[in-house]
């Protein structure tokens, strides 16, 4: 199969690198890029399939500016929520092509181990079963691909952990413990799943790979670049000079003010990501602790 990987960042790189094993890939991106894979925009077009990793705040403009409907079956890997329309991916897709001929990617997968061909399970969710399925069958053995009926629940679970990740960074960062961090973890857990409701999302993904298992992974390790965000938030530095030190995208950080922002229209109760966009405008992190534990919530 041709494909074309959209995106030449570290996520991009590592899958053009694992759906190389078995298909003919290119790959393009934003920027021109000196790698003898690369190709540009209208080569990368004539692929039989695409598969996005770009930024979530990129994916409009590119699609706008780039995108030839040409009949492709498309992948999306990106995670997040489009902050100017605070739309999901889908969403944001589906002014472009059908519903019939997307499909989402999600799961614990750290792209630098992903590289190193170190085993991984990975979920595929879209409407289109048969999509699905085609696509899992392009992944190398070292990836395990399950398939799902639920795409909303797999977007909010890849857009949300990775605000809790910078939460759990700050717990890590301001040293208060494996209970403190195992008790955040968990009880973010329930707040994206209180959230996912709202959305018709289903329980058994919050529970699975998609949910659990990408939050279990991106909360727990400075591998995550929204970690370190909050980890360095913690030590009272600004955001500004976080993502400048970063010189990478943390998804965490728009995608905090997209989720606030809907849970304020629908009067969702999130806590956490409430401290967290208040410590990205400089609350101070021993404050929104302070505040999160006196917070009334009932245990689940």
């Amino acid at each position: 199969m041709k494909i074309a990987v959209v995106g030449a960042g570290k996520w991009g790189s590592a899958l053009y690198d694992a759906l190389s094993v078995k298909n003919e890939c290119v790959i393009t991106s934003f920027h021109e890029k000196n790698l003898p894979y690369f190709v540009n925009t209208q080569k990368a077009m004539e692929s039989e399939c695409l598969v996005f990793a770009l930024y979530a705040q990129g994916i409009h403009e590119w699609l706008k500016n780039h995108f030839q409907d040409l009949g492709q079956k498309i992948l999306v890997a990106s995670k997040g929520i489009d902050c100017k329309s605070l739309k999901f991916m889908d969403e944001v897709f589906s002014e472009f092509v059908g519903s019939d001929r997307l499909c989402f990617l999600s799961g614990p997968s750290f792209a630098s181990e992903v590289l190193e061909k170190k085993p991984c399970a990975l979920v595929l969710s879209g409407k289109n079963q048969e999509l699905c399925n085609q696509f899992a069958s392009f992944f190398p053995a070292y990836i395990k691909t399950y398939t799902s009926f639920d795409v909303k629940g797999a977007e909010i679970c890849g857009a949300y952990k990775n605000v809790l990740a910078i939460a759990s960074g700050v717990c890590d960062g301001l040293n208060l413990g494996n209970n403190a961090r195992a008790s955040l973890v968990s009880r973010g857990l329930v707040e994206m799943h209180r959230f996912g409701q709202f959305f018709n999302a289903k329980e058994e993904t919050f529970l699975g790979l998609s949910g659990a298992g990408d939050l279990f992974l991106t909360a727990s390790s400075n591998l995550s670049r929204n970690y370190r965000v909050g980890f360095n938030l913690a030590k009272n530095k600004t955001i500004d000079l976080i993502l400048k030190e970063l010189g990478e995208v943390a998804e965490g950080v728009q995608t905090a003010y997209a989720i606030h922002s809907l849970a304020k229209q629908h009067q969702i109760y999130t806590p956490i990501v409430n401290e967290v966009v208040l410590m990205l405008e400089g609350k101070n992190a021993w404050e929104s602790l302070k505040d999160l534990m006196a917070s009334k919530e009932e245990a689940q």
